[in-house]
C-alpha cells in the first residue's frame, strides 16, 4: 500500500480507500487543479502480467464510454514511475454493503436505489458493456441520496465473450485464492458465470436480483461458509423467498424471481423490463407504507369496484411484461 503523502505523478496520497485483485485505490490530492480525487494504481503482485494490465486499460476505455450520473466518471488514465494508473471521479458516502450492516433497508427506499442501479445497468448494456462484478461492495450511496456504481475493472465487451472462456468469470480468476474477496464476488454470480460459460446482460441481471434480494432482506441471496459452498447454491439451491418483507408488492417479487432464473433464457432478457416494473410499483409500495386513518380506509372502501381494482390490474400488466420479456430472449 502507497504511504500518505506518497506523489503519484501530480496526485498525492491523502489514504487508501480499497484494494482488490486488480489494483488499489487511495483518495488523492490533485494539485494541480486543487481537487480530491479516487486513484486507483495496479496491485504489485499485477504489474508484470501483460494480461491484467491489459484489463487495467481495458478498464479505462470502458468508463471512458460511459458518461451517466449513475457511474463514477473517469478523469484519465496516466504513468508515472513506470506504473499506469486511473484517475476517477471520488465518490463520498458508504457503499451499499457498508449500508447493509446496519441490516435490511426499507422496501421503498430499497427500490429507489434498484432504480438507480438499474439505470445505471441499462447505460452500459446500451453501449454493449457488461459490468459482470455488480455487487453491493461496488455500488456507492452518496450523501446526497446518488447511486454510483463502481469498479468495471471485469467488465467486458459483449462482443467477443467466447463460452468456455473461464476468464469471463471473477469466481474462475486469480482472485479465487482470496477467499474474502471471491466469497464477496461468489454470492452475486450467474449460475452461467459460474460454470465458466458465456456470459452476457442477463448475468448483470441476476446479480442485480441478489443485490435486490439482499437489500429487502438483510441476507445474501446465496451463502455459505466458503466460496464453493456458495458457488454450489448458486447452481443448484434456491433463495429463501420466505424472508421478503410482507410489504413488497407483489409486481416487485415476480421480478425479483425472474432476474434469478437459473436458466438465462428464462430469466429477463433486459434490465428495462426491471426498469418498468419499478417505476410503476412505486404506487403499490406507498399504499403499505404510509399509514392511512380509518375514516380514509372507509372511503376507499366505497370507491367504485372498478378504481379497487386499478392496483390489481397493473400487478397482472407487470407480471405479463416479465413473462414476455423472459421469452424474448429464448
Amino acid at each position: 500500500m502507497l504511504a500518505v503523502g506518497t506523489r503519484v505523478g501530480s496526485y498525492e496520497v491523502v489514504s487508501p480507500l480499497g484494494a482488490g485483485g486488480m489494483g488499489e485505490v487511495y483518495r488523492a490530492r490533485d494539485t494541480r487543479l486543487g481537487r480530491d480525487v479516487a486513484v486507483k494504481v495496479i496491485a504489485d503482485a499485477a504489474r508484470g502480467d501483460a494480461d491484467r494490465i491489459a484489463r487495467f486499460q481495458s478498464e479505462a476505455q470502458l468508463l471512458a464510454a460511459l458518461n451517466h450520473p449513475h457511474i463514477a466518471t473517469i478523469h484519465g488514465l496516466e504513468e508515472a514511475n513506470g506504473s499506469q494508473f486511473l484517475v476517477m471521479e471520488l465518490v463520498e458516502g458508504e457503499t451499499l454493503a457498508e449500508r447493509l450492516k446496519s441490516g435490511p433497508i426499507p422496501v421503498g427506499e430499497a427500490l429507489g436505489v434498484a432504480r438507480q442501479i438499474a439505470d445505471a445497468l441499462q447505460a452500459a448494456h446500451e453501449k454493449g458493456i457488461i459490468h459482470r462484478d455488480l455487487k453491493p461492495a461496488n455500488i456507492a450511496l452518496t450523501s446526497n441520496g446518488q447511486v454510483k456504481v463502481l469498479d468495471f475493472g471485469l467488465a467486458k465487451m459483449l462482443e467477443g465473450v467466447a463460452s468456455g472462456d473461464i476468464s469471463v468469470s471473477p469466481t474462475m480468476s486469480l482472485a479465487f485464492t482470496q477467499a474474502g474477496t471471491i466469497l464477496g464476488t461468489a454470492a452475486y454470480t450467474a449460475p452461467e458465470q459460474a460454470r465458466g460459460r458465456r456470459v452476457d446482460k442477463r448475468s448483470d441481471i441476476w446479480a442485480f436480483g441478489c443485490v435486490l434480494y439482499e437489500m429487502l432482506t438483510g441476507t445474501r441471496a446465496f451463502d455459505g461458509e466458503d466460496a464453493a459452498v456458495v458457488l454450489a447454491s448458486v447452481i443448484k439451491g434456491e433463495p429463501d423467498w420466505s424472508t421478503l418483507p410482507s410489504g413488497v408488492p407483489t409486481p416487485i417479487v415476480t421480478m425479483l424471481r425472474s432476474c434469478l432464473e437459473k436458466d438465462p433464457h428464462k430469466r429477463i432478457a433486459d434490465i428495462a423490463a426491471a426498469m418498468f416494473v419499478l417505476d410503476h410499483a412505486s404506487e403499490l409500495v406507498e399504499r403499505v407504507e404510509v399509514p392511512v386513518a380509518a375514516s380514509q380506509s372507509a372511503a376507499a372502501a366505497r370507491r367504485p369496484l372498478w378504481r379497487r381494482a386499478i392496483p390489481l390490474a397493473a400487478a397482472v400488466a407487470i407480471t405479463a411484461l416479465l413473462v414476455g420479456a423472459a421469452a424474448s430472449g429464448c
